[in-house]
C-alpha cells in the first residue's frame, strides 16, 4: 500500500516515461480551514489526466484548467494562492476563511529519469529528498536520514518523500498483520519484532522488516524520535514488559500496549516494581487505541490507528503554533 501522495509520484513517473508533458502541484502553505496539509501533491498531464488531491475537490478543476490553457507554469515553476479573495471562496467552495498556496512545476521528458528514481525509492519505502530550484525548475534528489517537513523560500523547495513516521510493533500476532497493512497507507514505515521464531517464520507478510531479536535489544538498535510509535501486542508480560521498559525511556510520540483495563493495571504495577519512574509509566497508552467497541483484530487495528491519527494531528497543530 502507498499513501495518496506516494501514488502521485509513482503515477507521475509513469507519465513522464511515456513521454507526456506533466505538472506537479504542491501545497506549500495553508491558513485557516484546509482539507489537505502542507506537502500534499497533485499531478496532471497533457491529456487532462490527474492523480492526487489538494483540496478535496475545491480547486483542482480550476487549477488544471489554468494549466491546460497555458495560463500557469508553462515553462517554469509558479505560485498561486487560493482563498485570498472572497470570490474564490464563493466560486470554488473553499471552507470559510481557508487559504492555500500552491507551487506548480512543469515537467518534461528530460526529468523522466529523476522521477523514475524517486518513484523506485518510494516503492522501496526509502526516505529521499527532492530539491527544486524555483527560478529554473531544475530538480535533484538525495537520500535523507530522517523525515523533515516541507521547506520553501523564494529560491528553493525541499520536500522529503517516503514514510514520515515509523511504527514499531512488538508481537507478530494477527493484529500486527492488519496494523502493518493499514499503517503503510498512512505514511508509516512498519517493523515487527517477536522473539518467537515460529511466529515470525509464519507471519503472513514477508515484505516488511521482521526480527526475532529480544525486543529491548531491537528497540535499542532503532532510531526512535517524535516520529515514532511503539505498540506492544503480545499479551505476554515476558515479552511486552521487556519492550516497554526500553520504549518508555525514549521520546516516541506514542507508546501503547494491548490488553484490558485490568491487564493494564497489573502491567503498570509490574513496571513500578521494576523501578520504572511513575512519570515514564504515565506515558503508556493502555488499553491501546480509541474506545470504538472494537473486538476483532482488524477492528482493534483501526482503533489503534485512529488514536495515532488523532495524536499526529495534535503534533501538526503544535508545530504550527
Amino acid at each position: 500500500m502507498n499513501s495518496m501522495d506516494q501514488q502521485v509520484i509513482v503515477q507521475l513517473s509513469e507519465w513522464l516515461q511515456a513521454g507526456k508533458q506533466c505538472w506537479l502541484c504542491t501545497i506549500v502553505s495553508t491558513f485557516g480551514s484546509s482539507p489537505r496539509p502542507v506537502g500534499s501533491l497533485l499531478a496532471c498531464n497533457e491529456d487532462a489526466e490527474y492523480c492526487g488531491s489538494l483540496s478535496g475537490g475545491c480547486v483542482e478543476d480550476d487549477l488544471r484548467e489554468s494549466i491546460h490553457k497555458g495560463e500557469l507554469a508553462s515553462s517554469k515553476p509558479e505560485r498561486i494562492k487560493y482563498g485570498v479573495a472572497v470570490e474564490d471562496v464563493l466560486r470554488l467552495g473553499l471552507p470559510c476563511g481557508g487559504q492555500l498556496e500552491v507551487i506548480v512545476e512543469p515537467l518534461g521528458q528530460d526529468q523522466a529519469e529523476l522521477y523514475r528514481d524517486l518513484a523506485a525509492a518510494i516503492r522501496q519505502r526509502k526516505l529521499i529528498s527532492r530539491v527544486v530550484d524555483l527560478k529554473s525548475g531544475a530538480a535533484r534528489i538525495q537520500s535523507a536520514d530522517h523525515f523533515q517537513p516541507l521547506q520553501v523560500n523564494d529560491k528553493q523547495l525541499s520536500q522529503t518523500h517516503g514514510p514520515s513516521f515509523q511504527l514499531l510493533l512488538i508481537g507478530a500476532v494477527q493484529v500486527a498483520y492488519y496494523l502493518s497493512e493499514m499503517a503503510q497507507g498512512l505514511d508509516y514505515q512498519v517493523a515487527i519484532c517477536d522473539p518467537r521464531p515460529e511466529l515470525i517464520d509464519n507471519f503472513p507478510r514477508q515484505d516488511i522488516e521482521l526480527s526475532t531479536a529480544m525486543p529491548d535489544d531491537w528497540l535499542r538498535s532503532k532510531s526512535i524520535d517524535r516520529q515514532t510509535a511503539i505498540v506492544a501486542l503480545c499479551h505476554d508480560p515476558r515479552i511486552d514488559d521487556m519492550a516497554l521498559m526500553e520504549a518508555l525511556e525514549h521520546d516516541a510520540f506514542y507508546i501503547g500496549a494491548m490488553g484490558s483495563a485490568r491487564t493494564t493495571e497489573k502491567r503498570k504495577e509490574r513496571l513500578a516494581q521494576l523501578d520504572i519512574d511513575a512519570e515514564l509509566i504515565n506515558k503508556l497508552h493502555a488499553p491501546v487505541g480509541l474506545d470504538i467497541g472494537s473486538k476483532t483484530p482488524p477492528e482493534i487495528a483501526i482503533a489503534i490507528l485512529a488514536e495515532l491519527t488523532q495524536l499526529r494531528a495534535r503534533l501538526r497543530k503544535q508545530s504550527r503554533d
